[in-house]
């Protein structure tokens, strides 16, 4: 209930002041595992994902989030921990593979996951090549992959700046579905590949964004 109330204060705070254009969102499977994957701008991708999309979406979040001190401190772990984001310990050596393993339970309760196969935010503005732990999580849980293009989030956070207002797009492409390569036969390491980059390429023209690679 405390989910659904916030997603829908926020809802209505993202659409009065960001008027989203969102397209596409017919493609994201309304049951069963699925993996948003997105390009990655800025600090509320993470939030504006899991309001936009009609499902509830998990995220990964550091560990940070959750041992803040004072009111600000209190309200960020109330905040997370509502959206039902799951805490990565950065410092752990082991915190990639608990994470993958993490996301991986998600699916297969049959939730939806969000990543960002760049791994990390844009600088540049550019769409960097893809890591393939999403194509390991698409091909272990056997889930589609959505991909999504989001638009002008770096302006209205830019990087170490207040936030501003502004008007955002959020597009959503075709699932991909990774039983071709499973099918196929394709030595693992190749079929992650063969995925992650399938799944860039629809990413790099639903945002319109330049390749770094």
């Amino acid at each position: 209930m405390t989910y659904r109330v916030l997603k829908l204060i926020l809802s209505l705070l993202i659409f009065a002041l960001l008027r989203p254009r969102v397209t596409g969102a017919e493609n994201i499977p309304r049951q069963g595992p699925v993996i948003i994957a997105s390009n990655h701008l800025s600090f509320i991708d993470s939030i504006l994902i899991p309001i936009i999309v009609p499902r509830h979406v998990t995220f990964l979040a550091k560990k940070e989030y959750w041992t803040g001190r004072g009111i600000k401190g209190a309200l960020s772990r109330w905040f997370f921990t509502t959206m039902g984001d799951i805490p990565v310990d950065r410092n752990d050596p082991r915190a990639g593979q608990r994470s993958l393993e993490d996301a991986l339970a998600v699916l297969e309760r049959g939730g939806a996951f969000g990543i960002y196969p760049e791994g990390t935010r844009s600088r540049d503005g550019k769409l960097h090549r893809g890591h393939t732990g999403a194509a390991w999580l698409a091909l272990q849980g056997r889930a589609k992959v959505v991909p999504v293009g989001l638009i002008g989030t770096d302006k209205v956070k830019p990087i170490g700046k207040l936030p501003r207002l502004g008007r955002i797009e959020m597009h959503f492409g075709a699932p991909i579905d990774p039983s071709r390569q499973i099918e196929a036969g394709s030595k693992p390491a190749m079929a992650r590949r063969q995925l992650t980059d399938e799944v860039m390429t629809s990413i790099q023209k639903l945002s319109g964004q330049e390749r770094a690679d």
